[in-house]
């Protein structure tokens, strides 16, 4: 059986033909435009679907698409999404199944990575598990008994606005201390580039001081690998605040896997031992077994892979 997968993102469409054994068939990516309104994204997202029709003509059961935003239960319309110009509460599956003739059946684009970890990743292996996407924010998603958990209304898991300290930095949570405001990127950077303007004799403040808007977690990994001691510490105290979160969830959700995706997720051992650590330090004993921390390395592969399986397994 095969379905067509799609990732809507503020930036950038992503669409791709799934086999559900086979894997991924086809992929193609378009500017998302946002800043052009909400029906010219739609028609963008149609125009993904047909040059994923063009380059291989398949049957498939229907759409599958993850969007930003909260999804209702019904899994047809979205709410307030994040980076998409003059959305409010749109009914997705009418918009794309009008432009494409498809089915259609939308999820919160975290919710699909961890479906997608779930299905073809590293989740494989685990009947139960807690997804973190450390991207441009932070998203999350839980997997219970092999199923999505999506609470009362559809809108469960905004794992990033996770308060750990009401006296903390901003991020786009309604508060401060959110866990976005230490591990979604641009937040991470805007403090590491703090960090390192007080540190003038340091490699990375000679590689960055006339442009720290390039300054990207991916830098702060490889500088930590050559031994810039500054750079390792920047990434342990994040990882800690990450281990503070983790607490939390399992406190919680009692599920003790871990699985982290994202462009933030790839400072690698710098930020998950850290983590490690500290959620072992504060977890309550019985909280240890089993306990694991797993890197995803689908990226952004594992949303098209969550959007697929959600249209093989419901429409």
């Amino acid at each position: 059986m095969i379905a067509i997968g799609v990732d809507l993102g503020g930036t950038n469409i992503k669409a791709a033909i799934v086999h559900r054994d086979e894997g991924i068939l086809e992929k193609v990516s378009l500017p998302t435009e946002a800043d052009k309104g909400k029906d010219h994204v739609f028609d963008r997202i149609a125009l993904a679907v047909q040059q994923l029709l063009e380059k291989r003509r398949v049957d498939p059961v229907g759409i599958g698409m993850g969007s930003p935003g909260m999804v209702s239960l019904d899994r047809t319309t979205v709410k307030n999404p994040p980076n998409l110009t003059g959305w409010d509460v749109v009914k997705v599956t009418e918009e794309v199944k009008q432009r494409t003739g498809f089915n259609c059946i939308v999820e919160n684009d975290a919710n699909l990575a961890a479906l997608g970890s779930s299905r073809h990743g590293v989740g494989t292996d685990f009947d139960s598990l807690i997804m973190l996407t450390l991207g441009t924010g932070v998203g999350g998603g839980i997997i219970y008994n092999r199923q999505l958990f999506r609470g009362t209304t559809g809108s469960a898991s905004e794992l990033g606005h996770v308060i750990i300290d009401y006296h903390g930095p901003l991020s786009n949570s309604n508060t401060r201390g959110g866990i976005e405001a230490y591990l979604g990127q641009r937040f991470l950077s805007r403090y590491a580039a703090d960090v390192i303007r007080q540190e003038p004799s340091n490699p990375l403040y000679e590689k960055f001081h006339d442009n720290f808007d390039a300054l990207e977690p991916v830098y702060l990994y490889h500088a930590a690998e050559e031994g810039n001691s500054l750079a390792a510490g920047i990434l342990q105290k994040t990882g800690e605040k990450l281990g503070y979160a983790i607490v939390n969830y399992i406190h919680i959700l009692d599920i003790r896997k871990i699985v982290v995706s994202g462009g933030v997720a790839k400072a690698g051992k710098w930020l998950t031992e850290p983590a490690r650590e500290m959620a072992l330090r504060y977890l309550m004993p019985p909280f240890h077994e089993g306990f694991e921390i797993i890197y995803e390395p689908l990226g952004n592969d594992a949303a098209l892979y969550g959007a697929s399986s959600l249209a093989l397994e419901n429409l």
